[in-house]
């Protein structure tokens, strides 16, 4: 969106008003029973004129900050970014196109990593160049195992 209209008024009312019109309490419920959506497929979902990606991830952050679920809200972006550069899963060979889109999935997610858990993302980054998933792993939510491997829950 370029004329700002979803910044005007209480864009976050209008979020909350619109997730309950939707059946859910919260705006994690409503994000989880759609974990591979991208932000921006989620806010089209919401108000594709009224509403952002940016503003859907603010509200998950603050919710998971709520519920000290953070690590699983950064695991649930990496899902989603997987998603939308690797719909056919990790790939089996890591040609110059494979490689950009495995990139672009990486940076994407690291770029929304909350401060606190900005070096946790980067050993979990780490992790998987040293040690790449089977071809065509593709997690379909933040609970999946390899992902609870590289960014195991550490809230109580």
């Amino acid at each position: 969106m370029t004329d700002g209209r979803s910044w005007r008024g209480n864009w976050v009312a209008r979020l909350y008003e619109r997730i309950r019109e939707r059946g859910y309490d919260s705006l994690t419920a409503f994000a989880e029973a759609r974990p591979t959506a991208s932000l921006v497929a989620l806010a089209e979902e919401l108000g594709p004129d009224d509403i952002a990606g940016v503003q859907v991830f603010e509200g998950l952050v603050a919710e998971a900050e709520r519920k000290n679920q953070v690590t699983r809200l950064v695991r649930g972006q990496l899902v989603r970014e997987l998603w939308a550069c690797l719909p056919n899963g990790w790939p089996s060979v890591l040609d110059d196109a494979n490689r950009f889109k495995v990139a672009k999935a990486i940076g994407l997610w690291s770029s929304f990593a909350p401060t606190t858990h900005e070096k946790r993302v980067e050993q979990a980054r780490a992790a998987l160049r040293a040690s790449p998933p089977p071809p065509g792993w593709l997690p379909r939510g933040p609970d999946d195992e390899l992902l609870l491997t590289l960014l195991p829950d550490e809230e109580a």
